[in-house]
């Protein structure tokens, strides 16, 4: 009984510390994957990869999220020496989604709000 209440106070300390924890990079890059070819070797723009960048702009709601994005989007984009700049920086737009940013390999992600 004692082990169940620990938990329960666990899980309602920990909760509201959760919900305000920033995006993973492993989110990002898992919800982009579907954009790597449009963006490295001018494939056409897969439905997947339009899916991706929405949920993902759903996700990034606050501040910190957007920001955790966005570094997030940065180092993958300096991990592509192949990235078309070009199209990283029109992705949001060709997806019809508007984000704060412009997606480089030197947006200053402390000025995302």
């Amino acid at each position: 009984m004692k082990l169940a209440c620990l938990v329960l106070a666990c899980i309602i300390v920990a909760g509201p510390i959760t919900t305000n924890a920033a995006l993973s990079c492993g989110t990002v890059n898992s919800n982009l994957a579907a954009c790597i070819g449009y963006l490295t070797q001018n494939a056409p723009l897969p439905r997947g990869c339009c899916t991706g960048v929405t949920s993902l702009n759903n996700m990034a709601r606050t501040t910190p999220d957007r920001q955790q994005a966005c570094r997030c989007l940065v180092g993958a984009a300096n991990s592509f020496p192949s990235l078309n700049a070009a199209r990283a920086a029109g992705l949001p737009k060709a997806c019809g989604v508007n984000i704060p940013y412009k997606i480089s390999k030197s947006t200053n992600c402390n000025s995302v709000r």
